[in-house]
């Protein structure tokens, strides 16, 4: 494999989820959502998936009713990650990953997963409405969004946008349009770091390995920069909330 290829594929590598999030934090949300045999799981914006698989496989996938899956996204590389994860668990015949446009998904599920994707639908509150036509009548949501927990600066505002909302406001957003709280956590401060770093190290390790490769010093300006911006703009300052909503 060519270092460039070394490149693409390094991108996520070391990321379990593109999220802050860590393994028992995981396990909490999808206790709190109550995935049940039979069941069918959405996951918009699912990226490879890893968080739709676990939700499967929690829900079961044996006996005379299995539980099923569909991801959502627009990342085909991302994507081909997933059907290579399912085929590793044996839930390639229980997950299926779509390309496509989240706010244009129609088909409703017991159980959906929205994290870190409400800009696809407008924004928090555009999320929180389009997300009431997909989730079943008794079904639940899994909401991850972002919020500050402190006013951010002009620059890190710049960097994320102005719909970013505070925490309460992110929580009456979701009771003004109905959707009942059952469970409300944030990603704590090494969440946080765990997160910034493994977004940045499957490229750091190619640096180290190429850095000779012409993409290199372009690289490392792109890493640099992003890591500037988290430790001296937006640490402590984003958060990221996770609601699990029922109707």
């Amino acid at each position: 494999m060519q270092s460039a290829d070394h490149l693409a594929a390094s991108r996520h590598a070391r990321m379990r989820w593109n999220t802050p999030l860590a393994p028992e934090h995981a396990a909490l949300l999808l206790q709190r959502l109550d995935v049940r045999p039979g069941a069918r799981v959405l996951d918009l914006g699912c990226g490879w998936g890893e968080l739709l698989l676990r939700a499967v496989a929690a829900g079961g996938v044996s006996g005379p009713v299995a539980t099923r899956g569909v991801g959502v996204d627009t990342d085909g590389v991302a994507l081909d990650r997933g059907r290579r994860l399912a085929a590793d668990r044996s839930l390639n015949r229980h997950v299926a990953f779509v390309m496509g446009e989240v706010a244009a998904w129609q088909e409703p599920a017991d159980r959906v997963l929205c994290i870190g994707s409400a800009h696809a639908f407008g924004g928090t509150r555009a999320a929180l409405d389009a997300l009431a036509a997909v989730v079943r009548p008794g079904g639940r949501l899994l909401f991850g969004d972002a919020y500050w927990e402190r006013p951010p600066t002009r620059e890190v505002e710049q960097i994320f946008g102005p719909e970013v909302v505070t925490l309460p406001e992110l929580v009456e957003a979701a009771r003004e349009r109905g959707w009942r709280v059952l469970h409300l956590s944030t990603a704590d401060q090494r969440e946080w770091d765990d997160f910034e770093s493994t977004w940045l190290a499957g490229r750091q390790e190619w640096l180290l390995a190429y850095p000779e490769d012409p993409r290199a010093a372009d690289v490392r300006t792109q890493l640099d920069d992003r890591l500037r911006q988290y430790v001296g703009g937006y640490r402590g300052v984003l958060g990221l909330a996770y609601l699990v909503l029922g109707r």
